[in-house]
């Protein structure tokens, strides 16, 4: 651990990601909290501190009847058999109801008859394929998804995402390791697939999680970049975070092969209003109707009636979920990604010129006599184990199973009151750091509150005016509230700019804190603010 100096630390400002550079703040952070007996408050990290404890328990308690199907099968002390599946649907009801006091049981129950009696699931078949899932004695077959699961999971994301079956048609989901390895295996695959080349110009509408912005500058990428800007303001100068018809018709230049989106974004934690989606469907359909848009929406269920740009543009568009921040399970490593069955990235590798053709089949002639018949999704699958071990690729069954349990649980939960309460929290953390930063906080129907951008800039300006923003940007750097948040009060945030947002601006997770915490980070952001007020009152006062 390193006491950075404020040099040191203005030095790597903006030459690293802001994830690293963070560390180089928590360094400081923990120093001045030993000095000071203080406890660190990291509101850099955006894993909640909450976790969702009844489907935990229904898995663990269901993990035990599965123990002991294998037991039946073949008992040697230590060792023991495979689950069987003949008969199973009545030894797990007389199981559940035997032990209906045990943790989650209720709620196992509960999974299971709402797959038998709502999705038509065979019992053997459906309670099988959870046993033998959570004792994860199989390769995943699928290696896709489980197929039950897989209906469970893609019920949950009609449900929450609204993703759109009816103009999309069938709705493949991989399971896979969060939202990062969907990402990384999307990547890979339009690469792969010469979907996207070394060179070629994608669009990113930003602000946006960093990743998105460093990765198409490795050097295997190179991509030329257009970013999409949310740049609209209200009538007082107040960020939005939505986007104008202007920045959404650089979308109209067909040179730009995909798109990219954050949806809500991150930082603001803003969902694309009603007026910016339709422009950008707009632009789409009648002008770039080839445009690969890959959108991530792990944000979407803190916000009410949330509907994925999945749903709008089923046709264009691959929909990338993480349960990690719903249900506080980032260890878990629990993703999706979904594509329909009719979709562009299919449409585009059939208009591929004939050579292309050729080498992409070569490339996957060992998965089939007929490699060009092989569909985006499949081709995603294989290129997440270089093809060559597509027998064992997928995500592990016990993960699938939790997976499953996470969009049951949420299925079953017709009041949405899990639902509810993950929004209040977040809400209400929200409005204890502006009540501390002595700010109003407009309402706006499309905000998550999972993270919450503040703009010193903007502030400035609405505060005390141009002048006094002047002053603050000729005697200070977007890194001095940073520092000094972590040297004198051992508080970590993040820039805002890391992410392609305003360059005065930080961000604040809502999510990993505890309620009082939002307080102090608001008083301490307050006091730092009234150190530039007053030395911009005296500068003006020698000046007089």
């Amino acid at each position: 651990m390193k006491k950075y100096n404020y040099k040191e630390i203005k030095m790597m400002y903006g030459k690293i990601s802001p994830f690293e550079f963070k560390d180089k703040l928590i360094d400081i952070a923990n120093y001045t909290a030993k000095e000071n007996n203080r406890t660190i408050l990291d509101a850099g990290r955006g894993n909640p501190n909450w976790t969702a404890a009844t489907p935990r328990e229904a898995f663990f308690t269901f993990g035990q009847f599965a123990v002991n199907e294998t037991r039946l099968t073949w008992n040697l002390g230590d060792l023991a058999g495979m689950p069987q599946k003949d008969g199973i649907t009545n030894r797990f009801y007389n199981y559940i109801n035997e032990n209906i006091h045990m943790p989650g049981a209720s709620l196992i129950k509960a999974i299971v008859d709402y797959g038998i009696n709502e999705l038509n699931f065979d019992g053997d078949d459906f309670i099988h394929e959870l046993a033998d899932g959570i004792i994860g004695d199989n390769y995943p077959l699928p290696d896709r998804m489980l197929p039950h699961l897989e209906k469970i999971v893609q019920n949950y994301l009609l449900q929450e995402m609204k993703y759109n079956i009816n103009d999309g048609g069938k709705l493949d989901v991989f399971a896979v390791e969060g939202a990062t390895a969907a990402m990384c295996y999307i990547f890979d695959s339009l690469m792969s697939n010469e979907l996207l080349r070394k060179g070629d110009k994608i669009a990113i509408m930003t602000p946006i999680f960093t990743p998105y912005l460093e990765i198409p500058h490795l050097p295997r990428y190179d991509f030329e970049i257009v970013n999409i800007n949310a740049d609209e303001v209200d009538a007082n100068g107040i960020h939005t975070w939505q986007y104008s018809k202007s920045e959404l018709a650089k979308l109209r230049d067909k040179s730009i092969k995909a798109l990219f989106v954050v949806n809500p974004n991150n930082p603001a934690s803003i969902a694309i209003n009603e007026n910016s989606c339709n422009n950008l469907i707009d632009v789409v359909k009648n002008y770039n109707e080839d445009l690969m848009i890959i959108c991530d929406d792990v944000y979407g269920t803190f916000v009410e009636d949330f509907t994925s740009l999945m749903s709008m543009l089923p046709y264009n568009t691959i929909g990338v979920y993480s349960y990690s921040k719903y249900f506080g399970v980032t260890g878990w490593r629990l993703g999706t990604l979904a594509l329909h069955e009719n979709n562009v990235f299919d449409k585009r590798i059939n208009d591929l010129p004939e050579e292309l053709k050729k080498s992409l089949n070569k490339r996957y002639s060992d998965m089939s006599l007929n490699p060009s018949s092989i569909p985006f999704m499949d081709r995603i699958v294989a290129d997440s184990r270089l093809v060559a071990l597509n027998h064992t690729a997928g995500l592990s069954t016990p993960q699938q199973v939790q997976m499953a349990f996470f969009s049951a649980f949420a299925l079953i939960d017709k009041k949405n009151s899990y639902k509810a309460l993950n929004m209040e929290i977040c809400h209400n953390r929200q409005k204890l750091l502006f009540d501390a930063l002595e700010l109003s906080l407009n309402k706006d129907k499309n905000n998550a509150a999972y993270y919450t951008q503040f703009d010193i800039e903007e502030w400035a300006n609405i505060s005390y005016g141009k002048d006094f923003t002047n002053f603050i940007k000729s005697n200070y750097s977007p890194v001095d509230i940073l520092y000094k948040l972590a040297d004198k009060y051992s508080i970590v945030l993040l820039s805002g700019s890391g992410f392609a947002g305003p360059k005065w601006s930080i961000r604040i997770s809502l999510a990993n804190l505890d309620d009082k915490c939002y307080i102090k980070i608001g008083k301490a952001i307050k006091e730092i603010l009234n150190g530039y007020t007053t030395a911009w009152k005296k500068h003006n006062s020698k000046v007089c």
